[in-house]
């Protein structure tokens, strides 16, 4: 490894140790459960949601054939790391927004589902990034995420509920603004690329997603959870079995792909995070899920090969079309679906229209942003470790004793 590389033993441990530690003393002083409400969240609705953070991404992201051992490992990582700084964060903003302490489930639960969007982020700069990188990532976005939903929660008003669903969209947009800064991998190089058994594990990854989804869209609800988890589960369904016949109809053999299934399967899901509770009819919730999976297909073409490479993003995961434009789709949902539901009250209608819009607007802005900075920083010649060569390679970081020599 070239000298101008930092030492990966020499730097790794002792900053994550260093930071446990400030986590631990930073516990010490601000968690206390003893001024806490009553829960609303079952343990088995937290079990849901935490399978679906550590399970469910942390195998959506092993497509890449040399690099499952670190999808998967440093996933773990920032999870368990970010949702320590998630639950201080809310603890610290309990202040500002003069709201009571929360039980220590539903902290937690909040804190596994706002680490969506940092999972989420990882996945456009996957396999180019190294642990310190993503921990830097993870904290910044974290922070970021935090601070987002405060301005929308106090002066925005909107629900604490509806914006912790602006995951997707912050996760998606901060992912791309941080991926213009890494080095892109070589056209020709092959470890960007998949195998039978890679696609199979992350499809598996998927699965879990999608069967967990319907609990994460009405984890945090206190009313209308029913609702919500068969609206969910409809979108979910029909974004399924739209993602299987656009795949038949737009490849050159006719035959599917699982690259589309794996990305849009899960679209629908996404869409109705937003309206899933104040959807009435299970129809509309099939439209938007058959819409949702249609733009991520469709999206996935053009975004491809048009608008990544003009503005220079390499997205390793296809997060854009998989969480991003699901996610825009259905904040105008939810727009439109207030506005039918109380068209009639014209004094409000404007009201109904700008909060949601300023909110979603906010949310992308925040994004951008602090995801451009976030990549500035963590390509400093302190933190920046791999070189492109290295890119895609668990090797890299994890021991392989049956392998002498190569890979």
């Amino acid at each position: 490894m070239p000298s101008k590389y930092r030492n990966f033993r020499n730097s790794v441990p002792w900053i994550i140790l260093f930071l446990e530690v400030v986590l631990i003393i930073l516990f010490y002083f601000l968690f206390s459960d003893d001024h806490a409400s009553r829960s609303t969240i079952s343990y088995p609705a937290f079990q849901d949601v935490n399978h679906m953070v550590i399970f469910g991404f942390g195998f959506f992201l092993t497509f890449l054939k040399r690099y499952g051992f670190s999808s998967t490992g440093f996933n773990l990582l920032i999870i368990v790391l970010g949702v320590q700084c998630s639950v201080l964060i809310e603890d610290l903003l309990v202040l500002p927004l003069q709201r009571e302490y929360e039980d220590g489930l539903k902290r937690i639960t909040k804190a596994a589902v706002s680490m969506t969007a940092v999972v989420i982020s990882t996945g456009a700069v996957l396999g180019k990034t190294n642990p310190v990188q993503l921990i830097l990532m993870a904290v910044v976005e974290i922070i970021a995420f935090h601070i987002s939903r405060l301005i929308n929660t106090k002066f925005l008003q909107v629900p604490d509920s509806i914006s912790m669903m602006h995951v997707h969209l912050f996760g998606a947009y901060f992912g791309l603004s941080v991926s213009p800064h890494f080095s892109e991998p070589s056209p020709r190089t092959e470890k960007n690329a998949s195998t039978p058994k890679s696609d199979l594990l992350s499809m598996l990854g998927t699965l879990f997603l999608w069967v967990f989804w319907p609990s994460f869209n009405s984890v945090l609800l206190v009313k209308d959870k029913t609702k919500a988890i068969y609206n969910t589960y409809f979108a979910l369904a029909v974004s399924a079995v739209t993602a299987f016949v656009l795949s038949l109809l737009t490849t050159k053999d006719g035959k599917f792909r699982m690259t589309d299934i794996h990305s849009a399967i899960l679209a629908g899901g996404v869409t109705v995070g937003y309206a899933a509770h104040i959807i009435e009819y299970p129809w509309i919730a099939m439209i938007l899920g058959l819409l949702a999976s249609g733009i991520a297909i469709l999206g996935s073409y053009c975004l491809q090969r048009c608008l990544h490479p003009a503005l220079k993003i390499h997205d390793t995961s296809g997060i854009h079309f998989t969480f991003g434009l699901p996610g825009v789709l259905g904040a105008l949902a939810q727009v439109v679906l207030l506005v039918l539901k109380d068209w009639t009250n014209s004094p409000r209608l404007d009201y109904l229209v700008m909060i949601p819009i300023g909110a979603f607007c906010l949310t992308i802005s925040v994004a951008l942003i602090t995801g451009f900075i976030t990549g500035l920083i963590v390509n400093l010649k302190l933190f920046k470790t791999i070189p492109v060569s290295k890119y895609f390679e668990d090797q890299f970081y994890w021991e392989f004793p049956h392998l002498a020599v190569g890979f």
